[in-house]
């Protein structure tokens, strides 16, 4: 494993940050591909004996299960000085007023919440899980920064957003003397390259680091454009992120990992692994091979010739993930 900064932090993480939505107890939150705690437990130990240091999970992912699932198994299978942890803070979690959403109440109140279910005094990285338009920025991002003078996280970060807001929320911070955002968790693989026209730049701009989301396409890149797996038939948020045009790309993939000799996965990793503005993607494992595969595209390297064969047949796409 090889590990990199944080964006211009001094925090080290692996160059593989491993998803947690997929361990959680599956009758919870609406995911019924979701692990439970059993069949979770060995893919957190295996990326512990892999060298990966970075988890991320969210409040909301399995209605706080997958919380409770991660804290209770790098407990037992990690050193928490080596680990980096981090979950996110936004969607609804009970109902009624302040049930979600980004207010210092819901903050203040999901941080605590959040800890108590990790099982850990603190974590590493505290994430906003998108926008909250119904929040004055400036109210967000001081609850924010109260939170990490306590020393319930280490740093901040945001998830997939306009530029122009992700910019906006920085300039309120440095205003004000307040915590800054340190990543980015966006939208970003061979499919989806919209985050290249300004998120990315912003990000390389301001030093902060870049941990995509769904690295892979939801699966997409690492199989045949119509073959389904449990998760693609019941996803409905994935259902419109990507566009049949894009079979052109997911043939390419194949084409050079038939090549290569190794799994699809890898290519994509590889491919992403290779843009010097990406710190680590998130990538979910609900199988051992799906580790394994993550673990080696860190180690591949593709030619120049490669990474254009690969990008060339892309055509823009209409924003998805957070619109």
């Amino acid at each position: 494993m090889r590990y990199t900064k944080l964006g211009s932090t001094g925090l080290d993480v692996s160059v593989i940050c491993l998803g947690c939505m997929s361990y959680g107890m599956p009758e919870r939150g609406g995911h019924l591909w979701t692990l439970p705690e059993t069949e979770s437990r060995p893919f957190i130990q295996r990326a512990v004996e892999a060298g990966i240091n970075f988890f991320d999970t969210a409040n909301v992912y399995s209605d706080g299960t997958s919380e409770e699932i991660v804290g209770r198994a790098l407990r037992d299978f990690a050193d928490r000085d080596q680990i980096v942890l981090a979950t996110k803070v936004n969607g609804r979690m009970h109902r009624g007023a302040n049930g979600a959403g980004l207010s210092r109440k819901a903050i203040m109140s999901e941080i605590d919440a959040s800890l108590r279910r990790l099982g850990t005094d603190y974590v590493d990285l505290y994430q906003i899980h998108r926008w909250d338009p119904s929040t004055p920025i400036e109210e967000t991002m001081e609850a924010l920064h109260d939170v990490v003078k306590a020393g319930k996280a280490r740093y901040i970060g945001a998830s997939s957003m306009w530029a122009w807001q992700f910019s906006k929320a920085q300039y309120v911070a440095d205003a004000h003397g307040w915590t800054r955002f340190v990543s980015m968790q966006n939208h970003y693989n061979l499919l989806y390259r919209e985050e290249e026209r300004e998120m990315l730049p912003l990000c390389a701009d301001l030093g902060v680091g870049v941990i995509p989301w769904s690295p892979l396409a939801r699966g997409r890149l690492t199989r045949d454009w119509d073959a389904t797996t449990a998760r693609s038939e019941t996803d409905e948020f994935g259902r419109n992120l990507y566009r049949s045009g894009d079979r052109a790309i997911v043939e390419q993939v194949a084409a050079i990992a038939m090549d290569r000799g190794v799994a699809r996965a890898q290519i994509g990793l590889a491919w992403m692994l290779s843009k010097p503005v990406i710190t680590a993607p998130i990538i979910g494992a609900t199988r051992m091979a799906h580790l394994d595969d993550a673990v080696a595209a860190v180690d591949l390297t593709l030619s120049a010739d490669e990474i254009g064969l690969l990008e060339e047949p892309y055509t823009p796409h209409s924003v998805a993930g957070f619109v």
